[in-house]
């Protein structure tokens, strides 16, 4: 089985990549193969709604977004991490979750996600929030904690203070290891749940 996680600091070794290094070895220790990236750096822009990826089946820009949502396709979990900036997930990580969310088209559904965040005071569950929207929406089961998941800190010192911040980080992992074992147990022996054939979508463009 294989985790995905995505830093979405600027910050190579700052404080989400502390948090993010410990659900990774902790995964890691549950047997758990385990891929971290950094993309906060990154020049990613935002979805212009141009629906090209209908037709092409991946993002009309073919960037690292398009190349993360392949390694997402082969992966059973995801973990996202942002720091808090005006009480929201860094706009560089949520373009690429736009657009790697909405541009691909391949099955979502039962994957495991999980939003890790950072602050040095507070936001941070006005931007955990946000980030487990990406999940829901994608009828993906969210992996929670002994304690809402984040850790407090202005720099990856800090987070070596935040002692529960850290057992929450590796709780959270063990959580999120056990569902993905017993999601892919129920899946091989029933397969996913069933789906309903046309997917209902309502608008009410008469006023109605």
């Amino acid at each position: 089985m294989k985790v995905l996680l995505l830093n979405g600091s600027p910050h190579a070794k700052g404080c989400t990549w502390r948090a993010l290094s410990e659900v990774e070895k902790t995964l890691q220790a549950e047997g758990i193969e385990t891929e971290l990236i950094q993309v906060g750096h990154r020049d990613i822009r935002g979805c212009i709604s141009c629906d090209k990826c209908r037709e092409l089946g991946h993002c009309v820009f073919n960037d690292i977004a398009v190349e993360i949502g392949e390694k997402f396709k082969a992966a059973d979990g995801l973990v996202v991490g942002s720091p808090v900036y005006y009480g929201m997930a860094n706009g560089t990580l949520t373009n690429l979750l736009c657009r790697m969310f909405f541009s691909s088209n391949y099955e979502k559904r039962m994957k495991v996600g999980a939003a890790v965040v950072t602050c040095r005071r507070s936001g941070n569950t006005a931007t955990m929030d946000q980030l487990n929207k990406f999940f829901t929406i994608n009828e993906m089961p969210v992996v929670s904690s002994q304690y809402w998941n984040n850790v407090h800190g202005f720099s990856a010192e800090d987070v070596e203070k935040d002692l529960e911040g850290l057992q929450t980080m590796r709780t959270l992992a063990r959580n999120m290891a056990f569902m993905m074992r017993a999601i892919a147990a129920e899946k091989e022996k029933n397969g996913l749940p069933m789906g309903e054939a046309e997917h209902m979508f309502t608008s009410f463009p008469d006023g109605k």
